[in-house]
């Protein structure tokens, strides 16, 4: 989709035309989701079984395992989640030639809020509008109002262990290919210290190779909308409410549920 933006900007664009949108930004920032973890190691039980009518499905186990592990997930998550400031990745769609996109290469650096296990990397996108005298952004951020395009979120199949104020690095590697998608190479790493271990601590890496073309459609209902008094709050804001948290209750922070009021309600309409 993106190649047939730049494609027809290099066609169509006139000398003083604008592009809309303007600009893109990739976010990205490491998440703690234990529950999604288990959800998806769960789904290769299936293959453990010894005697299946008759037929031994463990040694497919393995690939089993893999490919669920190969799918991106897309739904809309808690912003709590995430474990650390997000960064981002910039795409300037005025300037920037079809063969960019052919291969994304992002280095990423984060610096983990609280003690816990690293399950992926979450992504998203915002795109900026750059009128004559406007500029609005168009946002996919976890906490805003869900988009259709929800978010997504590349899980470790080998989680990785961190502590609060520890630094995770690793690498974000998007490759093109002919089904006009992407397969993403993803490697995080962080140190870890134990009994045994040496003074500067033990690097732990974890990688995955994730099919963009085949993601794992986890939701198809939207998170429920945010006040409109943190709607425009910066996504650390959200962050300050508790990172690395599970939301137990489905709702985004601040929502509440009146059922007397909301019952009354339904009462009248019927």
């Amino acid at each position: 989709m993106l190649e047939s933006y730049v494609i027809a900007r290099d066609r169509f664009l006139a000398p003083d035309g604008k592009m809309f949108p303007t600009t893109g930004r990739i976010h990205m920032a490491p998440f703690s989701d234990e529950y999604l973890y288990v959800e998806m190691a769960n789904k290769s039980l299936f293959w453990q079984q010894h005697n299946f009518f008759g037929v031994d499905l463990t040694p497919l186990h393995g690939s089993a395992f893999d490919g669920y592990f190969s799918q991106p997930v897309v739904d809309a998550f808690d912003p709590r989640l995430l474990i650390s400031q997000s960064t981002y990745h910039t795409l300037d769609f005025t300037s920037m030639k079809e063969e960019d996109l052919y291969e994304i290469d992002i280095p990423l650096s984060f610096v983990s809020s609280v003690g816990t296990r690293v399950h992926g990397l979450a992504c998203w996108f915002d795109v900026l509008f750059n009128g004559s005298t406007v500029q609005r952004w168009l946002t996919t951020a976890p906490g805003s109002p869900t988009t259709h395009w929800y978010q997504l979120r590349c899980v470790l199949a080998q989680p990785l262990y961190v502590m609060a104020g520890q630094e995770i690095t690793g690498r974000l590697h998007l490759v093109a290919h002919s089904a006009q998608s992407y397969t993403i190479y993803l490697t995080m790493s962080a140190k870890m210290w134990g009994v045994g271990a040496d003074p500067g601590g033990i690097l732990q890496t974890s990688t995955a190779k994730l099919e963009l073309k085949e993601p794992y459609y986890r939701l198809s209902q939207p998170q429920a909308y945010m006040p409109q008094d943190q709607q425009q709050l910066p996504l650390s804001s959200l962050q300050a409410q508790g990172s690395g948290q599970q939301m137990q209750d489905g709702l985004s922070p601040g929502i509440t549920v009146d059922q007397e009021r909301d019952s009354a309600a339904f009462t009248r309409q019927v």
